[in-house]
């Protein structure tokens, strides 16, 4: 009996851990969902700047920015819609039609002005769209000469964007999971988004959800499943993700574990009674002989049962809070290169694919300002992450200060494989020309040593810079080997 209450109290003990690592594993999965949502969210918001400031754009030439903007609708398929309209809400262009001088003006005028008024990006809540004819979000960004917004470049994604989000992360059928407008309405939600997109969240989350930023509780779906759910809001949008996992899910299992261990016990009883009588009678050495026996395999059996709760305890432990908050924050900075390999199945990726998702913004606004040449270069995984955030941090460089500040600056970036006698190494050079005059900095910034570090300690390799007068070179040189 002691050693089936014992083991019912691991049971229990058991259920608890593993109740504490599906909330833990919620609060990854949310805040894994926020950060590819804020990427994406970005990656809109950082092509319609560059939109804004296209010469077509600033000329009115609206036929010529029609194709412009193509480019970049092309990126998400069917759905996606581009308006530029003015202060009033009239429509100035629209992807749609080239036909605008009839066109109704946009209804939804809140988020105009205020885009006005800010002088920055802003994010809308779930609305009917009156192009689209349907629910939509928009993205709103400010087209600024001199310091003032001459009009707003809305754009509305496909809504099948966030779903499908969203529906890369559900783990199982026992999870629920929503993307919520910043007045706490679906606008994705997985189970049963077609009857759930455009409903409020369920009163149990929705009375708690404006309250912190972020927390874990439990609630009750729009279906009546009790789950536990973890929220956390977007700083980026003001939207909210909720993931949340069924009690049942875990209620089960205690249950089958509470009948496997009942079972074993009632066996071990039975076998060890059995056992100390029968070698009490065969040597029939008293009782001192029968009482030493059961106790060495009281000892013996609570000594086994012991090691593993030790052994569980050392597996499931969760990891501290300060290593997951470094976690999330370094995903953040890989969150497009991630989406490169998910795509590739993380079976790594070309060396020319890496590029061109990184600078696919510049590329939009005009592909003659940027010359690549280079063969074809397989990358690992590794590889393909770590290039991707060096080239991402040249490419910013040459915006914020470089040859692409201004309007007849050029960026050649060339690569080839070079072989030595520790294996084949990459070496990309990234040359700048025709930008502002090159000034030497002070002191390095953080860009600069994240290029550095990052080429020598995870490329096995080097990176230099170089302030010439034409203009900024950087050079680096990487293994193509994958480390372990």
């Amino acid at each position: 009996m002691p050693l089936i209450i014992f083991a019912t109290v691991i049971v229990f003990n058991n259920y608890e851990q593993d109740r504490q690592d599906a909330s833990q594993r919620v609060v990854e999965t949310v805040r894994n969902i926020r950060l590819v949502l804020d990427a994406e969210v970005q990656r809109m918001t950082g092509a319609l700047q560059v939109l804004a400031l296209t010469n077509a754009l600033r000329d009115r030439d609206f036929d010529r920015f029609r194709r412009i903007a193509q480019g970049f609708l092309d990126q998400y398929g069917e759905g996606g819609v581009v308006l530029i309209a003015d202060r009033e809400g009239r429509q100035l262009f629209s992807s749609v039609t080239p036909d605008v001088a009839g066109a109704a003006p946009r209804n939804n005028r809140e988020i105009v002005e205020k885009v006005f008024a800010t002088k920055s990006p802003q994010y809308s809540n779930l609305f009917f769209g009156a192009v689209k004819k349907q629910m939509i979000v928009t993205v709103e960004v400010p087209v600024l000469r001199d310091g003032e917004v001459l009009y707003v470049i809305s754009f509305s994604p496909p809504i099948d964007i966030f779903q499908a989000i969203i529906e890369k992360q559900r783990l199982s059928q026992d999870w629920t999971i929503s993307i919520f407008d910043g007045n706490g309405v679906n606008l994705a939600r997985v189970p049963n988004p077609q009857q759930t997109v455009g409903k409020r969240a369920s009163p149990s989350l929705y009375a708690e959800m404006f309250r912190r930023p972020e927390a874990t509780l439990q609630t009750i779906s729009l279906e009546g499943v009790p789950l536990i759910t973890t929220y956390a809001r977007s700083s980026l949008t003001g939207w909210t993700v909720a993931a949340g996992i069924a009690e049942r899910s875990l209620i089960g299992p205690l249950w089958r574990n509470l009948a496997i261990t009942s079972v074993i016990g009632g066996v071990l009883l039975l076998t060890g009674f059995a056992f100390a009588v029968r070698m009490a009678t065969t040597i029939a050495r008293g009782e001192m002989l029968h009482d030493l026996l059961v106790e060495e395999l009281n000892h013996r059996v609570k000594n086994t049962l012991a090691i593993l709760q030790s052994i569980a305890a050392q597996t499931f432990r969760s990891a501290s809070k300060a290593e997951r908050e470094k976690f999330e924050g370094r995903l953040g900075a890989l969150a497009e290169a991630h989406n490169l390999l998910s795509r590739e199945k993380w079976q790594g990726s070309e060396l020319q694919d890496v590029i061109n998702r990184v600078l696919q913004p510049y590329l939009l606004n005009n592909a003659a300002r940027m010359r690549m040449f280079g063969p074809q270069v397989p990358l690992s995984p590794r590889v393909a992450v770590v290039l991707s955030m060096i080239v991402h941090e040249m490419a910013t460089n040459a915006a914020k200060y470089g040859a692409l500040s201004n309007d007849s600056g050029t960026v050649a970036l060339d690569w080839e494989v070079i072989t030595e006698n520790t294996g084949p190494k990459l070496r990309m050079i990234w040359s700048e020309a025709g930008g502002p005059p090159v000034v030497v900095p002070v002191q390095r910034g953080f860009g600069s040593r994240l290029i550095e570090r990052s080429a020598r300690d995870q490329l096995d390799g080097e990176a230099t810079v170089d302030f010439l007068p034409r203009g900024v070179v950087y050079t680096v040189i990487c293994s193509l080997g994958d480390k372990s």
